[in-house]
């Protein structure tokens, strides 16, 4: 990897430079499970990392750089996602694991990225072209192999063709995300997360196939 990451000025990092800038992410990372965006400083993160604010404006602009930084790596294992739909079968109990994996894919993917996933939302809120981009690239991977899904199925014959696949996918993802990052609200309501997975699994198989999963 040595020779691919640069400092700000545009000199090549070692790889000793490299892993104090991945130190530098790693400490951001946990400081924002734990703190508020807006309210980590560059002082703070060189800090826990061990080193000085000085280090850390060799490799980012600013604590927002960084996290963009954070949010694009994450991006790309979100892609991943789309292989939990790509060639899947949405026929019989094939069909009911299909939806059920998907749906534990997207759980878990929110959980482990939790945190950076919140300041993503935050930003695409406030219009922040930059996080929404990023989060409708990890949106996106899934909703054109769900699109796929419908549109396969519609040729078949087993899906009405008024269904519009785009928006139907789009809409299923959009339930997804934001269920998956509403978990622990579900906690407060009494259901449990061994609860919540096989209905929204029967929610994504009727959206796709229109039936009921199989037994």
């Amino acid at each position: 990897m040595t020779g691919q990451v640069r400092t700000v000025d545009g000199r090549v990092a070692g790889r000793r430079g490299q892993a104090t800038r991945q130190k530098l992410l790693d400490c951001l990372s946990e400081m924002l499970s734990t703190s508020p965006y807006r309210d980590v400083k560059v002082i703070d993160v060189a800090r826990k990392a061990g080193t000085s604010p000085a280090t850390f404006y060799q490799y980012f602009p600013d604590v927002e750089g960084a996290v963009l930084e954070i949010a694009e790596e994450m991006a790309k294992e979100g892609t991943g996602l789309t292989d939990l739909v790509s060639g899947r079968s949405w026929a019989g109990k094939a069909g009911r694991q299909t939806a059920e994996e998907l749906v534990e894919g997207f759980l878990d993917f929110w959980r482990k990225n939790d945190a950076i996933l919140r300041v993503i939302d935050l930003g695409a809120a406030e219009g922040d072209k930059r996080f929404y981009k990023i989060r409708m690239k990890i949106l996106s991977s899934v909703t054109n192999s769900l699109t796929d899904s419908v549109k396969e199925l519609q040729s078949k014959g087993r899906v009405d063709k008024d269904v519009n696949p785009a928006a139907m996918a789009g809409s299923l993802v959009v339930m997804l995300a934001a269920v998956a990052g509403h978990q622990k609200g579900f906690q407060t309501w009494g259901v449990k997360q061994a609860e919540l997975k096989p209905n929204l699994a029967q929610l994504v198989h009727l959206g796709i196939t229109g039936k009921k999963p199989a037994k």
